[in-house]
């Protein structure tokens, strides 16, 4: 952008796009000139691919004003901070798939649904959706929404209300030992059930 001061209306902060697909193996820079803004179009010019930046600074000395293109000392203090958090929000280049932490891995497998037996369901049932639920936690070991594909041929009887585990059924995912070793690792472990209410308040009386 070459006006000098350049108003938000005039930045055209698209046109990072077209020099990114016309020379797509050249670094693509911003050069700003606005007056208004010391954060927001240095946060998008990065977020759109620009990684290069040029800003001029002044100060007021001997009385001679600064132009009002120019950036003070404390706005550019504002502007570098915004490039740094701008750096912080986009993460790793887009150029591939991104890898979740561990700490999504798991706060993500917590949310996921597991499969419970609706009803008494014997050995050799083949199962339907009217066979099962979903329901919040997911087990290690058990099958969930995702692995669900209806019709698995049960191996064990399974009791209602229990939970569906991939040895239980007779699954292509049985046969590919990294998916069952994740199976078998990822959810939360079973716990133990509680005490019937009824059978403490007896053991009061």
């Amino acid at each position: 952008m070459s006006i000098y001061p350049s108003q938000d209306s005039e930045i055209e902060l698209n046109q990072i796009d077209f020099l990114k697909n016309r020379y797509p193996d050249n670094v693509i820079g911003f050069s700003t000139h606005e007056q208004t803004d010391w954060q927001f179009s240095v946060m998008m010019a990065y977020a759109k691919g620009a990684r290069t930046f040029e800003r001029h600074i002044d100060i007021d000395h001997q009385g001679v004003p600064v132009s009002p293109y120019c950036t003070l000392p404390e706005q550019a203090d504002q502007w570098f901070k915004a490039f740094k958090k701008a750096q912080e929000m986009c993460g790793a280049p887009g150029t591939a798939k991104r890898l979740p932490p561990e700490k999504e891995v798991v706060y993500l497998n917590e949310l996921v649904r597991g499969v419970y037996a609706r009803t008494d369901l014997p050995a050799g049932h083949a199962i339907s959706d009217k066979d099962v639920y979903l329901a919040i936690p997911l087990l290690k070991g058990q099958l969930s929404c995702r692995e669900l594909m209806r019709g698995e041929v049960l191996r064990a009887a399974v009791a209602a209300d229990a939970p569906i585990h991939l040895a239980d059924i007779d699954s292509p995912y049985s046969a590919d030992s990294t998916l069952r070793r994740l199976i078998d690792e990822r959810g939360v472990a079973p716990q133990p059930p509680e005490p019937d209410a009824r059978l403490r308040l007896a053991s009061k009386d």
